[in-house]
């Protein structure tokens, strides 16, 4: 971990966190934390810790949907359009930049220029803590899956793809 200022991304990400009343420190790494792989192997904790973010747009409302996802599953995107109500389209790079404020590999769960509608894997809520994107391929922040979820007003589904 860095002890030099945050990048203005990580930043913006600590300020949302302290706004919303908690006390979780973002951190940065010198090596990436872009995959959950690379996060896991940074943090020293099991990939199934990192809440991978995804961004996808509601195919009818072009809605931004975040999903908050154990890095160990893979998302069941009709599973969670079925929760949504409306089919999900994949986001490219720049609906995601556009939407949230932040490019991907670093969508955190929180800051984003518009709140998205947001569903967390069932899996997560597991975990005594997790791992969580922090505005930059390099920065990430340590909380827990209570906090998760009120931090993104979250709901809590089973959107793992079956194995």
């Amino acid at each position: 971990m860095s002890d030099a200022p945050l990048k203005d991304a990580a930043r913006r990400v600590q300020e949302a966190i302290e706004a919303a009343g908690f006390a979780f420190r973002v951190s940065e790494f010198p090596a990436s934390t872009r995959t959950s792989e690379e996060a896991a192997a940074a943090i020293g904790c099991a990939v199934a810790q990192i809440a991978k973010s995804l961004i996808f747009r509601a195919r009818d409302s072009g809605r931004a949907v975040l999903v908050m996802a154990s890095g160990a599953n893979r998302v069941d995107e009709k599973a969670v359009g079925r929760l949504l109500g409306e089919k999900l389209a994949r986001a490219d790079a720049d609906f995601v930049r556009t939407k949230t404020g932040f490019a991907i590999g670093g969508v955190p769960p929180v800051g984003h220029r518009e709140a998205p509608v947001a569903f967390i894997d069932a899996d997560l809520m597991d975990m005594p803590e997790i791992w969580a994107a922090a505005g930059t391929p390099n920065a990430v922040f340590r909380l827990t899956p209570v906090a998760l979820v009120a931090l993104t007003d979250g709901q809590v589904a089973a959107i793992k793809k079956p194995a």
